[in-house]
């Protein structure tokens, strides 16, 4: 096996390195594409005030560490309404079978 000094500061070398190098070819349209993104994106955050706050908030929402929150937050609001609304139920069932008891038959 031969072995040759290369030197970095040798300029055939540095040429043939730079004439190798090939650049990948961008998709067609490619400039235009990034354009029109950037339009769009610029647009939605110009016209979405409450849209985009509301996106937000699902977003947080949707992750993992906040959903156990908001599931466990939603299970105790629906647990404690229910049991306003049962408790509300009972006390009304118990002022007709009051009213019932006592009130005369010619009254029902």
């Amino acid at each position: 096996m031969k072995k040759e000094n290369i030197h970095p500061a040798d300029g055939r070398l540095g040429s043939l390195l730079r004439e190798a190098r090939t650049l990948p070819a961008l998709p067609p349209r490619f400039q235009q594409n990034v354009w029109r993104r950037i339009e769009d994106a610029e647009a939605s955050v110009q016209s979405g005030g409450v849209c985009i706050w509301l996106e937000g908030l699902v977003a947080s929402i949707l992750r993992p560490r906040f959903a156990y929150a908001t599931v466990a937050a939603l299970m105790l609001a629906g647990i404690s309404l229910g049991a306003y609304s049962g408790a509300r139920t009972a006390r009304h069932d118990a002022e007709a079978r009051y009213v019932a008891s006592v009130a005369p038959s010619s009254l029902r």
